[in-house]
């Protein structure tokens, strides 16, 4: 009487749609396979030093093809600072969208945000403040662009691509409707670009700054509260809201991040340039965000390393050098790009799915 009362376990599997023997097969063979020693060049690809040395293999082949092709004039010293000087700009905006990729988000407005701050830091009213005035105005319009995609994301619930995107539109209409699509030259005499254009030690100071944002950054991923939470909410949000993250709080403060950088690469492209106009930071986005790809940061969130963004950066701009030096028009450049972009996405699925193994 008792067994026709209580349920066999085959009973059970059966009405749950699956064998209870198969279940738990299933379940030991996923504990085997999380628990089974990984090969040697899985942990090798797993590893920063593995992901850096792939990086810096890639630099060195992309200048020897540099050196085979163009080696008369790729190989100079003038080259080694022009190539620093142009990455100089995109690395500062690509080291915050490491931050932001590896929360699990996306940035599209970078490059618009760049023109609206460089419009509205070279207006007449605002050079006559003098120097201050264009940093002041270049960082604090970035910034609040930033916090206005951070806002929107976090709070407004809309989606990261679709907000961002959404800025790049308006951001680049608000720069050509304030400077009426002209280019406005920096005519103040208070030192601005003699200070910014200067190269103390034979080093430009743009160069300086980037560097300078490099390890601040990867100070700010590495070695605090900010960068772990950061790591959390790219790795899985919900676990860490359930942690006591603030994750809304934390997403504003990454993209206000992004956009303080944005107006450090202002003042850099406007010390480069002198000059601020709407098409100042055109593409910028796809730079950064395949340098941070290249440079090994998961587009899904959860990791990514600063030093992999500057050797992305480094090698991006090599890249552009070699095709500039051989006369590559900006169309090829543009698909060589698209195409880079796609090949680093699948060699990142690739070596994730082998480190698995």
């Amino acid at each position: 009487m008792r067994e026709q009362l209580t349920p066999r376990n085959e009973d059970l599997g059966a009405a749950a749609g699956a064998p209870v023997a198969d279940e738990h097969a299933r379940v030991e063979r996923a504990a085997a396979e999380s628990t089974a020693p990984k090969s040697a060049f899985a942990r090798l690809a797993d590893s920063s030093a593995g992901r850096n040395s792939g990086l810096v293999l890639a630099l060195v082949v992309i200048c020897a093809i540099g050196l085979i092709t163009k080696g008369d004039t790729f190989a100079t010293t003038n080259n080694v600072w022009t190539i620093l000087r142009l990455a100089a700009v995109g690395g500062v905006i690509s080291v915050g969208m490491t931050f932001v990729i590896i929360a699990g988000g996306i940035d599209l407005s970078v490059g618009a945000i760049v023109a609206l701050a460089s419009v509205w830091a070279t207006t007449t009213g605002t050079q006559d403040i003098g120097t201050f005035g264009i940093i002041f105005t270049s960082i604090v319009v970035a910034t609040a662009c930033g916090v206005i995609n951070g806002v929107l994301i976090a709070y407004g619930k809309v989606v990261a691509f679709i907000a961002t995107l959404a800025g790049l539109a308006t951001y680049r209409g608000l720069a050509e409707n304030l400077s009426d699509r002209k280019t406005q030259s920096i005519d103040t005499p208070s030192g601005f670009l003699d200070f910014f254009g200067a190269e103390p030690g034979g080093i430009p100071v743009l160069v300086i700054m980037f560097a300078v944002v490099a390890v601040l950054g990867w100070l700010l991923l590495n070695r605090t509260t900010f960068g772990r939470r950061t790591f959390a909410i790219g790795g899985n949000p919900e676990a860490a809201r359930l942690a006591g993250i603030n994750v809304k709080r934390q997403t504003v403060m990454l993209y206000a991040l992004l956009g303080f950088l944005c107006g450090i690469a202002t003042i850099m492209i406007l010390a480069r340039t002198s000059a601020g106009t709407s098409t100042h930071g055109n593409l910028y986005e796809l730079d950064a965000i395949a340098a941070v790809v290249i440079g090994g940061t998961l587009l899904s969130g959860g990791r990514g390393t600063i030093v992999g963004t500057v050797f992305g950066v480094l090698i991006f701009q090599t890249l552009n050098n070699i095709f500039t030096l051989n006369n590559l028009t900006t169309s090829t450049q543009a698909v060589a790009k698209g195409l880079i972009i796609v090949a680093a996405v699948l060699l990142q699925q690739r070596v994730a799915k082998t480190s698995r193994s």
